[in-house]
């Protein structure tokens, strides 16, 4: 049982990420065939096929990197809420773009919505870096990812001004 039980926290926080990304996918798969493929996007657009595997990918480094500040910090405690507590809210304003941006259409609160995470996740960098620095190192690749997403949407928004009438 001592196996399992220390298996659990890097297992939970590791998963927990992808948690919202299985509403997102839902909403996203009935929109790319219709909504989306209307839209005019820039030439440097990644093809649709991209993007899982690298959400998957940044989903499982946000994981893991959380967990090792919940561990550094002893776990849930005074010394954590901060830390966690940025981290989840930047995880609650990622998980709201796909809604957003593919649910209600709206491209220019998707931009809003990537620009506020961008910020959420550059504060929650900044104090797991005085936590633990392999965890902050854990989320420079979303960091980099959420500036590319905020110029590709910011391109999108531009070049679709019929589709800002709906916003």
């Amino acid at each position: 049982m001592d196996a399992v039980s220390s298996w659990a926290p890097v297992v939970g926080f590791t998963l927990l990420p992808h948690v919202g990304s299985v509403w997102g996918v839902r909403i996203t798969k009935r929109e790319i065939p219709t909504w989306y493929k209307t839209l005019k996007k820039p030439s440097w657009c990644p093809p649709n096929w991209v993007f899982a595997p690298v959400w998957g990918t940044l989903y499982t480094s946000l994981g893991y990197g959380s967990y090792l500040v919940w561990k550094e910090l002893d776990g849930f405690n005074d010394k954590s809420m901060v830390p966690l507590g940025l981290y989840g809210g930047q995880l609650l304003l990622n998980w709201s773009w796909t809604p957003i941006f593919f649910g209600n259409h709206k491209i220019g609160g998707g931009l809003v919505t990537l620009l506020l995470t961008t910020g959420a996740a550059a504060a929650t960098t900044t104090v797991w870096y005085h936590v633990n620095k392999t965890a902050a190192y854990l989320m420079y690749p979303y960091l980099a990812w959420l500036a590319f997403a905020s110029v590709l949407n910011y391109q999108i928004w531009k070049d679709n001004p019929s589709k800002k009438n709906t916003e």
